[in-house]
């Protein structure tokens, strides 16, 4: 039995470019033959997938195509679902007719499955329109190879060309274009990295753009043409608050995603190095033990999202629902456990208006009527803070602490986050938890912290996290005004912009 085929273009910037039919393609794929440029984030898609590399970049080959090729059959007659995944679109540049030659010549049905060209994307990610009524009624893809066997003379006279793998030769490119009557002042764009956070863009005209963009082997994008000068209104991608900011996220790694993703629309690099794991508890004996008595509780207090999850899992582990608290009002902290309660179909019957515990404990409704009731906490089994318990004791309600999760210090650091800190290359590390800011510097033991982080930022969701941070790491440099992720992103956001105007 023989396997399926897919030639996939994965566009010019991640899973975030990628074509529906494209993810749908890459999630089921046994074996990912990728290019170089492809971006990691689109391992997290095919996850389970076998992923080898056969590309190439800037002319230095990895894989012959017509080995390529042979390996693709190979898979595909072992019954595999073999996805062949090329940056931007596969047919545009992308050196796939001679590995698909070798797929037709085996009798391997195959499908292409089309990707944004990066021709087209990094003008667009540069605020740069490649066609205009008034500019540019048309436009050219071309290449910097064979830079003698090009038809200059016909190229001269397009509106706008677009030149890919040219940096090589941009100095040759720009001398022919003045030779043969391009103006010296005509604008040229070279956007590196399109699409990522690593974008940036130099703008200079056919006289001076060789010497602005320099000798690099980044991969880059010229526009030449009068359409360039939009860049200067439209631009958009680099304008980004956090644009140009690497940024170390240390939420646990099944959490970060949602946050790194925030940060990433803001146009920050994010890199994660996870200082938090959740696991069950030791026990579910304290649950299941209350979840028997859910009908004698007065209130349930919840305080993190975790808790939420657990409560709710455990709930259905019993065969029970909502309806289990008809009788019960329940209390939570801040607006993600808010949001993850009313996902489950709970509407909380109380939020104090700040995001911490104190004010949990400051603003709840009619204490003095909470003597002799029974009151359940569903908490972390070790770690938490007593505060609440203790209060809440003090205004006479039976408290029943129990653990519906417990978190733990990974393993081991993320080698490619440590390799990010110790290159300088980091400008934050933000911490959602006084247990991440214990667990980074325990992942950190065999470093010298001091050192790592003198040109590091150290971003604090709250007051707690804060205390840790000076305690730990003898600083914090910033903390949310408003004590939730969102706080921490608009902290981050307030400091980058006035390190950027001066201020900071």
């Amino acid at each position: 039995m023989t396997g399926r085929v897919f030639v996939v273009g994965a566009g010019p910037a991640g899973a975030a470019c990628l074509t529906v039919r494209a993810q749908a393609v890459l999630a089921v794929a046994d074996v990912v033959f990728y290019d170089e440029l492809i971006e990691p984030d689109l391992r997290q898609i095919a996850p389970a997938a076998e992923w080898i590399s056969v590309g190439w970049r800037a002319g230095r080959a990895a894989t012959d195509p017509a080995e390529t090729g042979r390996l693709l059959v190979e898979h595909w007659r072992a019954g595999r679902s073999v996805v062949r995944l090329k940056a931007g679109d596969p047919l545009v540049f992308g050196r796939a007719v001679a590995e698909l030659e070798v797929l037709h010549q085996a009798g391997c049905a195959f499908e292409l499955v089309p990707g944004v060209s990066s021709a087209l994307a990094a003008p667009l990610f540069a605020g740069i329109p490649i066609t205009d009524t008034a500019l540019s009624s048309h436009f050219c893809v071309l290449t910097g190879h064979d830079f003698e066997t090009l038809p200059w003379q016909a190229l001269a006279r397009i509106d706008t060309l677009i030149i890919l793998m040219g940096m090589r030769r941009l100095g040759a490119i720009a001398e022919r274009l003045m030779d043969l009557g391009r103006p010296a002042a005509m604008p040229v764009a070279v956007i590196f990295w399109a699409g990522r956070p690593e974008q940036h863009t130099i703008v200079g005209t056919l006289e001076t753009i060789a010497d602005l963009a320099g000798s690099t082997a980044d991969p880059a994008v010229i526009v030449v043409g009068p359409v360039v000068r939009y860049r200067e209104r439209f631009g958009w991608s680099e304008r980004r608050a956090l644009s140009g900011y690497r940024i170390l996220v240390t939420r646990a790694a099944d959490q970060a995603s949602s946050f790194s993703a925030q940060l990433s629309e803001r146009g920050a690099a994010v890199v994660e190095l996870p200082a938090l794991v959740v696991t069950a508890p030791t026990s579910w004996q304290g649950l299941d033990r209350a979840i028997e008595n859910l009908r004698n509780y007065r209130w349930l207090l919840l305080t993190s999202a975790n808790g939420v999850n657990a409560f709710f899992d455990r709930l259905a582990h019993h065969y029970l629902d909502l309806r289990a608290l008809a009788d019960t009002r329940v209390a939570v902290v801040g607006p993600r456990t808010a949001q993850v309660a009313r996902a489950r179909g709970l509407m909380p019957d109380f939020m104090p208006g700040e995001f911490v515990a104190d004010s949990l404990l400051a603003d709840f409704p009619e204490p003095q009527k909470l003597a002799g009731e029974q009151v359940l906490f569903v908490r972390v089994e070790s770690g938490g803070r007593e505060a609440i318990t203790a209060q809440f004791r003090q205004w006479g309600a039976l408290v029943d602490e129990v653990a519906g999760y417990a978190t733990g210090c990974p393993e081991q650091v993320d080698p490619a986050a440590l390799a990010a800190l110790k290159s300088g290359s980091i400008d934050y590390v933000t911490f959602a938890s006084a247990k991440t800011v214990r667990h980074f510097a325990r992942l950190l033991g065999g470093e010298n912290l001091e050192d790592l982080l003198k040109t590091v930022r150290l971003a604090s969701i709250g007051p707690q996290t804060s205390i840790a941070c000076r305690e730990v790491l003898g600083r914090v440099d910033l903390e949310a005004k408003v004590f939730t992720l969102d706080g921490l992103i608009h902290a981050i956001e307030a400091d980058a912009g006035s390190a950027a105007s001066g201020d900071g």
